[in-house]
């Protein structure tokens, strides 16, 4: 019999066997001082555009204010224990009422993280009779939620409408014949990779022809899409057709915790039935404060978003101005590709990072085909003009080494190997 142990330090992972290089500079890195446009990274004051802070909220001063008064208030432990024992409040109620408004649907339940609250959200409607159908580029929560289904699942290829009819056919064929369990269809408002958003309008058209109920993971596009802020069903105009709507705080709102909104009848269903809440410690009294604060400044104060758009345009424009390829989005979430192996990726991020001020998360092989850069940057509200101008120089700049091929590890200075594990 083999250590269970002894497999896991032989085999750290796709990302894990990078970790003696890239940990605290690449992976784990250390953003430090107040959250905004800049922030401070290995003692440096750089540009920041990997928070998902996009109405600038995180450190708002009323967000501030109302987040200290009510742990003051509160402190983190009330209430105590899970809601359906002893961990419900008027606030929390309140806040599911107000969220549900906001999406116009009938009722809404608070989930304590977006990335658990989705996964137990599939365990809670789909049974081993049930098929599910998704798109292919959906996120890693949906993906972990279907791992635990028993039942059969169809994947179309991304935004691919013909192919999600395809899928259809075959998942309708297959609960005729085992004449048992129903279809869920799952997509997202945006996808937080690309930027563009799903097809929700026309597979929201396919209900005509087809028997199911759609879930849509809107995290990116609750607060920044929709003329209110409401997010992609408010965009393409389809809200009505969206069975279950699900949301993050963690992204528009700068929070924690999340929400699905829906009829009565089902979340009252998912609210008896949803493990991980049921199970869980009710989110914190000062979190729900806040976030009831965050969603009246979301609804009251448009000019966030107006300036989170024009930030996303000046910055998107004046990338595809210079030559880059930010392939399909329709949302602030802005996509930088470009072509060129690990090392020299490694080495670009150092030279925006060292020599630029510029901080980018940046996605390489495994995760992509080798080959492929991606770099995603995430616009705000916070963002200044000068940021994105400096932002479009460095990577004009940076571009012009890497197809040069300055890049390549031979071309890397000495002192370039030591600074992502020196400290």
């Amino acid at each position: 019999m083999a250590d269970i142990f002894e497999k896991l330090v032989k085999h750290y992972g796709p990302i894990g066997q990078h970790r003696e290089r890239a940990h605290g500079y690449y992976a784990f890195p250390r953003l430090e001082g107040e959250i905004n446009s800049r922030m401070k990274f290995r003692g440096k004051e750089v540009i920041v555009w990997s928070l998902n802070n996009y109405l600038g909220l995180a450190n708002h001063p009323e967000i501030r204010k109302v987040d200290a008064e009510a742990s003051a208030e509160y402190g983190l432990a009330y209430p105590m224990g899970a809601r359906m024992m002893s961990g419900n409040t008027t606030l929390h109620e309140q806040l599911e009422s107000e969220l549900a408004a906001f999406e116009n649907k009938e009722d809404a339940i608070l989930l304590n993280y977006g990335y658990q609250g989705m996964i137990s959200i599939i365990d809670a409607v789909c049974g081993r009779h049930d098929v599910i159908v998704y798109d292919a580029e959906c996120h890693a929560c949906i993906m972990d939620g279907m791992r635990m289904q028993l039942g059969h699942k169809f994947v179309f290829k991304h935004n691919d409408i013909a192919d999600f009819e395809k899928q259809m056919e075959r998942a309708t064929a297959l609960i005729n014949k085992q004449n048992a369990g129903g279809i869920l269809v799952i997509s997202e408002g945006v996808f937080g990779m690309a930027g563009d958003q799903g097809k929700i309008k026309e597979i929201v058209e396919l209900k005509k022809k087809f028997e199911f109920r759609l879930l849509v993971d809107d995290a990116h596009g609750f607060g920044t899409l929709g003329k209110t802020g409401a997010g992609a069903g408010e965009e393409q105009n389809c809200q009505d057709g969206i069975d279950l709507y699900f949301s993050t705080f963690a992204k528009s709102m700068a929070s924690i915790g999340a929400f699905v909104a829906g009829d009565k009848i089902i979340i009252d269903y998912i609210r008896y039935n949803i493990r991980s809440q049921i199970f869980a410690k009710s989110l914190p009294m000062p979190f729900v404060a806040g976030n009831l604060k965050r969603l009246h400044m979301l609804q009251t104060m448009p000019e966030l978003k107006a300036k989170l758009w024009s930030n996303a345009k000046h910055l998107q424009e004046g990338l595809k101005e210079r030559g880059f390829d930010i392939g399909n989005t329709n949302t602030p979430v802005t996509p930088v590709y470009m072509k060129g192996g690990v090392e020299e990726a490694t080495a670009m991020v150092m030279d925006l990072r060292e020599n630029y001020g510029v901080f980018a998360s940046i996605v390489v092989y495994p995760v992509i085909p080798k080959g492929h850069i991606i770099y995603r940057l995430i616009p705000s509200a916070a963002h200044s003009d000068e940021d994105i101008e400096i932002t479009l120089k460095a990577f004009s700049e940076t571009k012009v080494k890497l197809d040069a091929g300055e890049y390549k590890v031979a071309a890397i200075p000495d002192e370039w190997q030591s600074v992502a594990v020196d400290e």
